[in-house]
């Protein structure tokens, strides 16, 4: 593990944005484990140390990822810190790290500044590479069940609903105890991807109370606020009578309220968050290499959950350290393709790709050189 805090040491040295905090996802077990699962692994000629940094809601898959990775190309080491969508693209932009995971695209103002990383008056790429729903996750004295509309759930992280038992959440709900405790509502405190998608999802489908529009940073001085994925879990899991939002593969144990779709409440599903990605139309940015989705959140189709991110691998075409693309473009090849897929579904229950989508991004890919 010396290494891991040797190679910890010199990635907060590169770049303008110090990436602060936790241990890299650094896989120095799978470098030690035992036979490789890729029966190609031993003619792997990758070599060479890759830095990656951003979405916590990846964080999971990315471990997965890295491990498996890793084990089939011995020689290659990946670095990937956690540290949120925003200080990832920010890292990106400074020339910080080779890659970044990121639940919120590239804003045009970022794409118009370049990125450091990058060979000069090159390309960029921005694939997804993972899809996954947002849970809303609560930890109510009494209550197993929870049933919400947008608009109920913007009123509840807005701060215009304050109770458990207030009139709006108890006409969902008419089987359910609710007390009449007052509501906590934990949202990040670091700019995220995943506020943006939740925020996104609460300003398209309840205009009307959530008059905020999307964002990486939580837009109201309401609630508690708490650090990445993990801290909003701890605080809703330690806190009393407490309801916030974070990538469903991080739910745990916690009640996940079933949200409302046309006439119906729908729980969240892989297969749920792919079926309203497929029929999402290509965002305001897209190009070839620019795969950028803008999400259907007002759809009424109950085999659809809205409330879903799709989280984005941002990196060069050309880098302006040359000798990093080869294995950053096998490693995003590997993340999006069909393997990698399935690693992160059954690792963090991500909803994999469709091939559709999966062939446009291989064709991109074609471009990092």
């Amino acid at each position: 593990m010396n290494s891991v805090l040797t190679r910890y040491k010199r990635l907060t040295t590169i770049g303008a944005v110090a990436i602060a905090g936790t241990i890299l996802l650094s896989s120095c077990a799978a470098n030690e484990s035992s036979a490789p699962t890729d029966p190609t692994a031993t003619a792997s000629t990758l070599a060479g140390t890759i830095d990656g940094a951003g979405s916590s809601a990846q964080g999971s898959a990315q471990e997965a990822w890295i491990a498996k990775f890793q084990t089939a190309n011995p020689d290659v080491t990946i670095n990937y810190d956690p540290s949120g969508s925003g200080a990832g693209r920010e890292a990106f932009l400074s020339g910080g790290v080779s890659f970044a995971g990121t639940d919120s695209s590239l804003k045009p103002e970022e794409i118009a500044a370049g990125f450091k990383a990058c060979a000069p008056d090159t390309g960029y790429i921005q694939v997804p590479n993972y899809i996954s729903p947002i849970a809303v996750i609560f930890n109510v004295e009494g209550v197993d069940k929870l049933n919400l509309d947008a608009a109920t759930l913007a009123g509840i992280f807005k701060g215009t609903i304050t109770t458990w038992n207030d009139p709006a959440i108890a006409a969902l709900n008419a089987d359910a105890k609710l007390p009449s405790a007052p509501i906590t509502a934990v949202h990040r405190s670091d700019d995220s991807g995943t506020t943006k998608n939740f925020t996104d999802y609460l300003n398209k489908v309840a205009p009307e109370v959530w008059d905020a529009p999307a964002a990486d940073p939580f837009p109201y001085q309401t609630g508690e606020a708490a650090q990445g994925t993990s801290g909003v879990v701890d605080a809703v899991t330690n806190g009393t009578n407490t309801i916030g939002y974070a990538d469903a593969s991080k739910a745990g144990k916690l009640g996940v309220a079933a949200i409302k779709v046309g006439d119906k409440f729908v729980n969240y599903s892989p297969e749920a968050a792919a079926a309203v990605v497929d029929s999402s139309p290509a965002g305001d940015t897209a190009s070839a290499t620019d795969l950028v989705i803008k999400l259907d959140r007002k759809t009424t189709d109950p085999t659809h959950y809205p409330l879903v991110l799709v989280s984005y691998i941002v990196t060069c075409t050309e880098f302006a350290d040359a000798k990093v693309a080869p294995a950053v473009k096998a490693y995003v090849q590997y993340m999006t393709g069909e393997k990698g897929q399935a690693e992160a579904a059954a690792s963090a229950g991500a909803a994999p790709l469709s091939s559709e989508l999966s062939a446009k991004i291989a064709t991109a890919l074609e471009s990092i050189k």
